[in-house]
C-alpha cells in the first residue's frame, strides 16, 4: 500500500503552475537572455508558455530591462544616427533622447526598432552652459570610439543640473560606450558597455569620475560558454574649460579602458595553464589525453577580440 505522504508529495510535484508563476519563469529567462538573443529565447518561451496572454504580459516587462541593461543601439528612422536604450536618456518607457542630434526617438522594445523620432524639446535639453561641457566631451569621445571600437555607439547625457546656466554651480554628465558583435549563425555575441559618471564640482574646482565595464560573450556551437566580467574604476581630475576637460576626461577613460582590456587578454593567455586544467578531467572518457601543448589551436583570445570588435 502507497504512504499517503508519498501520495501528497507526488500530486504537489505534478501541480501545475499558476500564471504568476509561469510570467514570472519566463521575465527571469528573457530578460537575463544573452545580448542579440532575446528573439531567439523569445521564441521557445512563448512556445512553452502557450498562452499568447501571459507571454504578452511577460515581454512587456522583460524586453525594456533586457534593451537598458545591455545598452541596446537602435538606428534612428532618419538614419541620422543611432540611440541607446539607457535609463540616463529615458524620456517615458518607450521614448528615448538622442542628445546628440537633440532628438528622441520613439521605441517598439519588443520589436527592438525605432518608430517615431521628434525634435527634443527645451525642458528635455541642457541649458547652453551646460551644452558646452556636454557637446565638448561628446566630440572627443566620438573620436576614442571611432579608434577603439569599430561596432562602438557613444552618447552623453546631463544628469545633474541641466538648468544650470551660469557657472558657480555643480553638474553631471554621463559618456555611455555601448559596442557589440551578434553573430548568432556562427554561434556567437558578445557585447562591451561602460557607462563613465563625471561629477564637476565647483567649490573644489575637481572632476569625480567613476567608470564600469561590463562585457560578455556567449559561445553555442555545440557547447555553452559565456564569458561575463565587469570592473569600476575612480579617479579625478581639474575642472577646466568644457574643450580641456572634454580631452582631459576623454583621455582617463582611454587609459582606463585600455589598461583593463590589456589584463583580460593577459588572463586569457594563462586560461590554459590555469582554469582549463581546473575544468578538464585528467583523462577524460574518450581516453585521449588534451594536448595542453598546442593550445593555440584553439585561439579563444583571437577569437573572442574579433567577435567583439575590440582591441583592435
Amino acid at each position: 500500500m502507497a504512504d499517503c505522504g508519498d501520495e501528497a508529495d507526488e500530486a504537489g510535484a505534478q501541480a501545475e503552475l499558476s500564471d504568476k508563476e509561469k510570467k514570472d519563469i519566463a521575465v527571469w529567462f528573457l530578460s537575463n537572455a544573452p545580448v542579440g538573443e532575446i528573439s531567439y529565447v523569445a521564441k521557445d518561451i512563448r512556445t512553452l508558455i502557450g498562452d499568447d496572454r501571459l507571454y504578452d504580459m511577460a515581454a512587456s516587462e522583460s524586453f525594456p530591462r533586457h534593451n537598458k541593461a545591455h545598452l541596446l543601439t537602435l538606428e534612428l528612422p532618419d538614419r541620422s544616427g543611432d540611440v541607446i536604450i539607457t535609463g540616463y536618456g529615458e524620456i517615458d518607457k518607450n521614448q528615448y533622447l538622442e542628445p546628440r542630434s537633440a532628438q528622441v526617438a520613439t521605441v517598439d522594445h519588443i520589436k527592438q526598432a525605432c518608430t517615431g523620432l521628434r525634435p527634443a524639446t527645451d525642458d528635455e535639453l541642457p541649458s547652453p552652459y551646460i551644452e558646452e561641457f556636454r557637446y565638448a566631451l561628446d566630440v572627443e569621445l566620438c573620436k576614442y570610439v571611432a579608434e577603439a571600437y569599430p561596432k562602438g555607439i557613444s552618447a552623453v547625457y546631463c544628469t545633474r543640473g541641466k538648468d544650470i546656466d551660469v557657472p558657480g554651480n555643480d553638474f553631471d554628465l554621463v559618456a555611455i560606450i555601448s559596442a557589440s558583435k551578434k553573430s548568432p549563425q556562427n554561434f556567437c555575441n558578445g557585447s562591451w558597455r561602460s557607462i563613465w559618471t563625471f561629477e564637476f564640482k565647483d567649490d573644489t574646482q575637481l572632476v569625480d569620475i567613476k567608470g564600469k565595464i561590463q562585457i560578455a560573450a556567449h559561445y553555442f556551437e555545440e557547447g555553452n560558454v559565456q564569458l561575463s566580467t565587469k570592473n569600476e574604476f575612480n579617479d579625478s581630475t581639474v575642472f577646466q574649460s568644457p574643450e580641456d576637460c572634454a580631452v582631459q576626461l576623454t583621455n582617463i577613460v582611454r587609459h582606463h579602458e585600455s589598461e583593463y582590456l590589456q589584463s583580460l587578454e593577459a588572463s586569457y593567455l594563462h586560461l590554459p595553464d590555469s582554469m582549463f586544467k581546473d575544468l578538464r578531467r585528467k583523462l577524460p572518457v574518450t581516453r585521449t589525453l588534451f594536448p595542453w601543448h598546442n593550445t593555440l589551436q584553439f585561439s579563444i583570445n583571437r577569437d573572442l577580440s574579433k567577435e567583439l570588435g575590440i582591441g583592435k
